[in-house]
């Protein structure tokens, strides 16, 4: 798979280009594990509600797109893109492949927090709804670009086989943890538990059902 970013006209900039086995290696991950493609665009593939990433090297800086990468409300508080759980050389691999500079995550501006809202009505809508629909009918306006359809919360035969701890981990570890969707980013690093627990019961309401009988507390 190649992705338009990577043509070797833009890598000509950087002062180590990627060989071409990185820039595979780099490619998978995002097809195969990470969530970007869920929400930002690539070519043609991916999501449509984040800006595009073909020409990101050409309107950020490279250590804005390294900090973005590296922590986004760390550089854009209240941005509603989750911080990736990355290990330091996939972090180092994908900073250089959209153009930044991965010495210059230390040095990231940070500014001011934006306090939590731990309304599960606005959590839902602020994180989940794009993709899920407002009302949980995997109906979001992102839906349409997803390779695999949003779960559809409201459904009530579905999610009643799926366990409380089954959505947390979910929401916490992304798709890819729950042999899942890659798209479905993980937001472990992004909500406090609180706030992933509000989100699990808000889908209960959704739905209007439990989950299995022998994972509820006290069940036999």
């Amino acid at each position: 798979m190649a992705f338009v970013i990577v043509a070797s006209a833009t890598l000509s900039a950087q002062p180590a280009p990627l060989t071409p086995f990185a820039r595979q290696k780099a490619e998978r991950l995002l097809r195969d594990k990470l969530a970007c493609l869920g929400c930002h665009r690539i070519g043609k593939q991916g999501g449509m509600i984040a800006p595009n990433l073909d020409d990101v090297r050409l309107r950020r800086d490279p250590a804005y797109i390294a900090g973005i990468i590296a922590d986004p409300t760390r550089v854009r508080p209240g941005a509603v893109m989750p911080k990736s759980r990355l290990s330091e050389s996939e972090r180092t691999l994908i900073i250089r492949y959209f153009g930044g500079d991965p010495t210059a995550v230390r040095n990231a501006p940070v500014l001011s927090p934006v306090v939590a809202n731990t309304s599960a009505q606005l959590l839902y809508q602020r994180w989940c709804a794009a993709c899920h629909g407002s009302t949980g009918n995997g109906d979001g306006v992102n839906a349409q670009y997803l390779p695999v359809a949003p779960a559809r919360h409201a459904d009530a035969v579905a999610t009643s086989l799926r366990s409380d701890d089954a959505l947390f981990d979910t929401i916490y570890g992304g798709g890819v943890i729950m042999n899942r969707s890659a798209r479905m980013p993980a937001f472990g690093e992004s909500l406090s538990e609180n706030e992933i627990r509000a989100l699990v019961r808000h889908i209960r309401m959704l739905c209007r059902c439990e989950g299995p009988r022998w994972s509820r507390d006290g069940s036999p």
